[in-house]
């Protein structure tokens, strides 16, 4: 039995596919359509999972919507009536989209993809709640799900047992870890939605000098762990901005311009804001403890991304165990939905299965792209031919296998160097990523040495969404990969989760004593990462990446001729954020 879950119309659209229960399939659209964070009807990416499974849309018994639209709007029609005339460009502007599409998914759904199954719709934060706990290995937990707004809530505490999800407490809109987070993001010259994840790389660089104003001004943490947020100094109620004049006052200086440098107050700014997000969510973990009395605890939303805070979570121990979803945000929602569909709506049990699987994109086959396009290519028989250009200072780009899902690269669509290199974070970010030069990059490890080099602690770390304390030594090792503060986003890598990848790092290991490379997302910035053989070469022939290695065995070099593929695949124009 297939069921199809899909996410769509705000941000990181997304399609997700079970069989009998189990994730086969899933993809974001903008990998296909190249427009990052494309909220459009995800059509190429359903298309893209029924030619995975080899299937037509008639073979899909139920599509599962990952929220509810109808309840969704009702909130924002009530926001915009009650800040009226400050509403009315608001509302100009988001009624026609409703109206034009958001509002009738199953009119879309039925057209689009000529489906005449059952349609079912489920609530937004369920479908981040159901992402997580299903794809976990408990059976048995708590569940805290925090982003900015889904219908109504913005944070929920919710019971997995079993094949069932209740709910216990939530918090609704307006207030909101997630848009006051995104509040800072906006205010230190970061782009909404997209430029959370370098407020988080730039705290370390700042001290948190501006917090008590945080708690004196902006929000209000209450004993039972709920929260407010003080409504004058935002304006999202009304307008598109976060933030208005009186937000800026508070702190003395006007929001930063994207195009200057952050300066050391932006910089204090982000490490207050930063350390505000751990101390509240962390008051929201006791109380989840003391609410569900359970000892694992799984994660979800869009917050949950922020690597930095899940430190935070692992090493205070309320919990035993815990589980960061890694695909915590609106596309990973498409998953939860999916899931909701097998075990809410049909009620089949929930037996854990395979904990670490995100490998569900497009399988391309890269010789048959590469002889199409008469690119010049080279067979290696030994992988010790990419270590030596990796230990000789190469930036390879590493494209094997299926696709990731997610929105951070775990070995199979990756650009790859040397951390022992203490240049090479820089050459990354200026010549690589075209990217702010503050930017960390995080490691992949070989699973039996992670424990020497970093504390560890009962999390999963192989899909990058904990960082972890460098131990002695390591920044000596590896000080391209060790961020400002003394910690890494680490992903560790074993034979059973990516064998070719993990054959890569022990022969790294061997030639060099360092169990680790830098590994970082195959694309440059204001681009999704890669799908297609085409859209790594694009990336590939426009910046300094030395050469591609596809398979594991087919290397594309910046020293044959590749003048012909410039003229077959034109530099694009992106979105610099």
């Amino acid at each position: 039995m297939y069921i199809l879950g899909i996410s769509a119309y705000y941000h990181d659209s997304a399609a997700a596919l079970l069989k009998d229960g189990v994730i086969v399939a899933a993809i974001q659209e903008e990998r296909l359509t190249r427009i990052k964070h494309d909220s459009s009807f995800p059509i190429q990416a359903i298309n893209a999972i029924l030619e995975i499974q080899k299937i037509s849309i008639k073979d899909i018994e139920m599509v599962v919507y990952y929220e509810k639209p109808f309840w969704k709007f009702e909130r924002i029609l009530d926001t915009i009536t009650n800040h009226v005339p400050k509403g009315f460009i608001r509302f100009t502007k988001t009624i026609p989209l409703w109206i034009k599409h958001r509002l009738w998914i199953s009119s879309e759904i039925k057209k689009k993809l000529k489906f005449k199954g059952e349609i079912l719709y489920s609530s937004h934060h369920d479908s981040h709640a159901a992402a997580g706990y299903f794809s976990s290995p408990f059976s048995d937990a708590a569940i805290l799900t925090l982003d900015g707004v889904g219908e109504l809530a913005t944070t929920t505490i919710s019971v997995g047992e079993g094949n069932k999800i209740n709910l216990m407490a939530a918090q609704n809109f307006p207030h909101s870890l997630g848009l006051l987070y995104s509040a800072f993001t906006q205010y230190c010259g970061f782009k909404v939605n997209s430029g959370e994840y370098k407020l988080m790389g730039l705290a370390p660089y700042g001290k948190p000098i501006y917090k008590q104003k945080i708690y004196d001004y902006l929000i209000i943490q209450y004993e039972d762990g709920s929260y407010s947020l003080n409504m004058k100094y935002f304006s999202y109620l009304e307008g598109r901005r976060m933030i208005n004049r009186s937000f800026e006052n508070i702190f003395g200086q006007a929001s930063r311009k994207d195009s200057s440098t952050p300066t050391q107050f932006y910089k204090d700014v982000a490490a207050s804001i930063q350390e505000v997000l751990e101390e509240v969510v962390l008051k929201l973990v006791v109380q989840t403890k003391l609410i569900t009395k359970k000892n694992t605890i799984v994660f979800s939303g869009g917050v949950a991304l922020n690597c930095k805070l899940n430190q935070k979570i692992v090493e205070a121990k309320i919990f035993d165990q815990h589980h960061f979803y890694p695909s915590p945000g609106d596309a990973g929602g498409a998953v939860g939905a999916a899931y909701l569909g097998w075990h809410a709506y049909l009620k089949n049990d929930f037996t854990p299965y395979n904990t670490s699987e995100v490998y569900l994109g497009n399988l391309h086959n890269p010789i048959e792209s590469l002889d199409k396009m008469k690119v010049p290519y080279s067979i290696i028989n030994d992988i010790e031919q990419v270590v030596d250009s990796l230990a000789n200072g190469k930036v390879i780009g590493w494209y094997n296998g299926k696709m990731e899902f997610g929105p951070r690269t775990l070995g199979n669509r990756s650009i790859l160097a040397d951390p022992r290199n203490a240049e090479m974070k820089d050459v990354l970010n200026e010549r690589i990523k075209l990217r702010e030069g503050f930017r960390p990059f995080a490691p992949a490890i070989l699973q039996e040495e992670a424990h020497n080099y970093f504390e560890l602690h009962s999390a999963n770390y192989d899909t990058m969404m904990v960082t972890a304390v460098a131990r002695q030594g390591t920044k000596q090792l590896m000080p391209a990969v060790v961020h400002e503060d003394g910690t890494a986003r680490i992903q560790i890598v074993s034979k059973e989760s990516n064998f070719e990848f993990y054959n890569l790092l022990k022969a790294f290991y061997l030639k060099t004593g360092c169990p680790a490379l830098i590994n970082t997302s195959f694309n440059v910035r204001g681009e999704p990462i890669v799908d297609s053989v085409e859209d790594a070469l694009r990336a590939f022939i426009y910046t300094d990446i030395d050469m591609i290695v596809f398979n594991s065995k087919y290397v594309v070099s910046k020293e044959s001729d590749l003048s012909q593929i410039k003229q077959l695949i034109p530099k694009l124009t992106y979105d610099a954020d």
